[in-house]
């Protein structure tokens, strides 16, 4: 059959491709041990990582949904290609010449899948319009840059264009290029009347819109014009095969490293407001493109944050504090529950934008509002009480019953006693009073029911439930306390390969009461820089140790196999010593950015401003031990 692809150069394809590069322009990875990386399933939603890719085997596999493949198949069921087009952009990318059966350089015609060629015109089309920013037609749109603080090296940063006004510019231009009618119709790029095709936008400033891994899919267009015959000020693609709006985040191509490396991604409300942080130096902002942020958008963003119960990321939006702004604080807080992570809110007390905050008050005004989060429930349940008057009984009473709705439909249970804690403070009630109107919310029809008085009454007659003993310590092979295992598996079994790497690693570093008397006993007997031989060393420990637990708990790690079957490299001690490390900061940052909220920054400007300054420091070393456990620096 002719056009088919010669076997020898798939396997050249297949050879070339890295599929852990790949799969990186779609999923965070991070190393899991054995060779492997490990992130969040990108073809089903997960808490925790199931998804494996082996770089030295060319294979992924998701235990979760049991999806596997090589690099091909990882192409073709992300982005619906076929086999040959997955093979092809493979081809492409790293400089592979392909060769077709029957002396056919390429076929002429395979399937009716456009998505290669909408890509292509997309791609043309970003640079056409780049081109045309420099035009004397265009001087409103640069004009428009300008007084947004944006010169010409950001607008290249962005890939900011301008759409001539003639109505057929961008058509015939890539119609020359040899671009046809069905794929810029239906790419979204031209749209057909009764008297022809036209350009889809005209006479606008055009921001391209990105997929992660760069490629051009669609653009947001702002009327410049006063003219402009369509009144709307801002325009996007239309839904298009390769444009989906609830999917699609603006910025996500600049984002997604800085988002992996800080853990954190920053959701502002329009394209000139990613451009304001990121020239600010918040290089984690993104934002939807026309629509409200949705779960699609949230399993983007938590498959770049490794967003998982073991390690939690952190997603701050910007909302304006009117009216609009809480309702869009009100909607992304009932997705909070998507992310395993905290979510907070970043609102300018003046009602700046981004945007706006940056031009009146510079770079570092927008990196503070930042900082200043509040946590995303303690602001949508601050707008719910603040509509009632807490000084009277009724009001705190209607308060508490309207808040506990919004506690008690949220899916994630883990987080309702700390919201019904909060809540409690808001209004001024009794903590179990609190909880008990978010039980009686989760229980309630559509329909409130009413309760009697004689009712009302009994229940606050009963006695006061008896104060319940201290809890168990939990298994030490829960997931939360997987690192600090692994980790002390390596100092136990291999303490040479550690060496002086866990130098600055203490006590505070281990949750679990019997890991931490294990690492305890390590310190106590030099630490793993200067243990003897295996078995001298493991005896070692063992004297020391007087807890039963952790004697027990000793003998587990010593015989125990590491994740990887191989031996530990200093890459894999370094991912677990240093990450081990960087989960501590991230806690003690938590602590002290808990400190700060509950600080005013008018009447204690001098503790303020010092927590400040350890946040900073903080945030720095907590980056430079994520650089260290990426990179495997010892």
């Amino acid at each position: 059959m002719a056009g088919l692809i010669r076997d020898e150069d798939i396997a050249v394809v297949r050879e070339r491709a890295r599929i852990d590069e790949v799969v990186s322009d779609y999923v965070t990875l991070k190393h899991a041990g054995g060779g492997s990386q490990k992130g969040l399933c990108p073809f089903h939603d997960e808490k925790s990582p199931s998804f494996n890719v082996n770089p030295s085997r060319g294979f992924f596999h998701c235990f979760g949904c049991e999806e596997g493949g090589d690099v091909i198949a990882f192409l073709m069921k992300i982005d619906g290609l076929s086999f040959a087009e997955s093979v092809e952009r493979l081809a492409d990318k790293y400089g592979v010449q392909l060769r077709y059966q029957e002396g056919s350089d390429r076929p002429q015609k395979r399937d009716t899948n456009l998505r290669p060629r909408m890509l292509e015109a997309h791609k043309v089309a970003q640079v056409y319009y780049a081109e045309q920013l420099a035009t004397a037609e265009a001087r409103q749109a640069r004009e428009f840059l300008t007084g947004r603080g944006f010169d010409k090296d950001a607008a290249e940063k962005f890939g900011v264009g301008f759409a001539p006004r003639g109505g057929e510019d961008l058509y015939k231009y890539l119609r020359q290029k040899g671009f046809a009618d069905a794929e810029l119709v239906t790419g979204g790029l031209v749209g057909q009347g009764q008297r022809g095709h036209y350009d889809r936008f005209r006479g606008r400033l055009l921001w391209p819109i990105r997929e992660t891994n760069g490629d051009t899919i669609g653009f947001g267009a702002r009327r410049i014009f006063d003219d402009d015959r369509i009144e709307a000020k801002y325009l996007n693609t239309s839904e298009t095969p390769i444009y989906k709006k609830s999917h699609v985040l603006y910025g996500i191509d600049l984002a997604r490293r800085d988002i992996a490396r800080a853990s954190q991604a920053v959701v502002v409300e329009g394209y000139t407001d990613v451009m304001a942080c990121h020239l600010s130096g918040v290089p984690t902002a993104v934002a939807t493109c026309g629509t409200a942020f949705g779960d699609d958008h949230s399993r983007v963003l938590r498959r770049l944050l490794q967003d998982h119960d073991e390690f939690r990321g952190e997603v701050i939006f910007t909302f304006d504090g009117d009216s609009a702004g809480q309702k869009a604080a009100l909607r992304a807080f009932e997705g909070d529950q998507n992310f395993a992570g905290q979510t907070y809110v970043a609102v300018e007390p003046t009602g700046l934008d981004p945007c706006d905050l940056r031009l009146q008050q510079g770079d570092a005004a927008v990196r503070e509002l930042v900082a200043r989060r509040i946590p995303l429930y303690r602001f949508v349940l601050g707008n719910v009480v603040s509509r009632y008057d807490l000084d009277r009984a009724d009001g705190r009473v209607d308060a508490l019953r309207e808040a506990a709705k919004l506690v008690s439909a949220i899916r994630d249970r883990s987080k309702v006693e700390a919201f019904s804690r909060e809540l409690s403070g808001m209004v001024g009630v009794d903590i179990e009073e609190a909880r008990t109107e978010v039980r009686r919310a989760a229980s309630r029809p559509a329909e409130a029911q009413r309760t009697r008085p004689e009712d009302r009454r009994a229940a606050a007659a009963e006695p006061a439930p008896e104060r319940p003993a201290a809890p168990p310590l939990p298994d030490l092979r829960d997931p939360r306390f997987a690192l600090e295992r692994e980790t002390l598996k390596l100092v136990v079994q291999h303490p040479e390969a550690v060496g002086r790497m866990a130098k600055d690693v203490d006590a505070a570093d281990f949750t679990h009461p019997t890991f931490r008397a294990v690492w305890e006993a390590v310190t106590g007997c030099g630490g793993p820089a200067s243990a003897p031989g295996a078995e001298v060393w493991v005896a070692k420990l063992r004297d020391v140790l007087e807890d039963p637990a952790a004697v027990t708990a000793l003998s587990a790690l010593a015989v125990e196999p590491l994740l990887s079957s191989k031996e530990p490299t200093t890459a894999y001690v370094a991912a677990h010593v240093f990450r081990l490390q960087e989960i501590t900061a991230m806690r003690r940052i938590n602590d002290l950015k808990s400190r700060l909220q509950r600080t005013n920054p008018v009447e204690h400007a001098g503790e303020y401003n010092k927590m400040f300054g350890e946040l900073v420091a903080l945030e720095q070393h907590r980056r430079t031990l994520r650089e260290k456990a990426i990179g495997g620096e010892g």
